[in-house]
């Protein structure tokens, strides 16, 4: 299989609707709770965590705040959801390519592109999170900490699987070569600009293969 042709492949299968198999009653509910995430992230980004109340959400989103808090139980579970919407897609984009037949190597290669692509096509998201965390309540980002953990603990354990195999280098922890990866991708928001020279798609071709060529034997 030819190096891509991983992403390529399960890029294609995410060709459902919003909401496609889901309840009727979900997809019902679901335009007011997307709007509510909409408005807060909107607001968020202007002025700020802190500086935005709950009565400014409900209003730009049109709903009363019994509504908000029918899906959400606070401002900080908003916030949580900004990112954790953004991680639920990585980690089932994630879970699909490591699971995917061939090379380890090409599914690692695909899996990086995608994390870079994923994390530039939501970067606001991950910018107003990234910039706020450190104001939710402890129990909270330890409740965050703790999925992007999994999330990370999941690329390691393919990174591993080709050392296993032989494909990849052994004398690099495999932790190690995860917090070096994520500590790239996190760092996107400082630099990235939509009318640089690069894509998305070749920055995340150029990462990834920076990844691979470290992991050589």
């Amino acid at each position: 299989m030819a190096r891509g042709d991983v992403r390529e492949r399960l890029t294609a299968d995410d060709g459902r609707g919003v909401g496609a198999g889901e309840p009727a009653a979900a997809r019902r509910e679901e335009p007011v709770r997307r709007r509510l995430l909409g408005e807060a992230t909107r607001l968020f980004a202007d002025k700020g965590f802190e500086n935005t109340s709950v009565q400014e959400i409900v209003s730009a989103a049109g709903v009363t705040k019994g509504a908000m808090y029918h899906y959400f139980g606070s401002k900080d579970d908003l916030l949580r959801e900004v990112y954790a919407r953004v991680l639920r897609l990585q980690t089932e984009r994630l879970d699909r390519f490591a699971d995917a037949p061939g090379p380890v190597a090409d599914r690692v290669h695909a899996a990086a592109a995608d994390v870079i692509m994923t994390t530039i096509d939501n970067l606001d998201d991950f910018k107003i999170f990234f910039r706020s965390m450190h104001q939710l309540a402890p129990e909270t980002q330890k409740a965050v900490r703790a999925e992007r953990r999994r999330y990370h603990e999941r690329f390691r354990d393919l990174v591993r699987e080709g050392q296993t195999s032989g494909v990849f280098r052994t004398d690099v922890p495999p932790d190690l070569v995860v917090d070096f990866f994520f500590g790239s991708v996190h760092h996107l928001g400082s630099w990235y600009r939509p009318d640089g020279a690069l894509t998305p798609p070749e920055i995340g071709h150029h990462f990834a293969d920076l990844l691979l060529s470290s992991l050589r034997p």
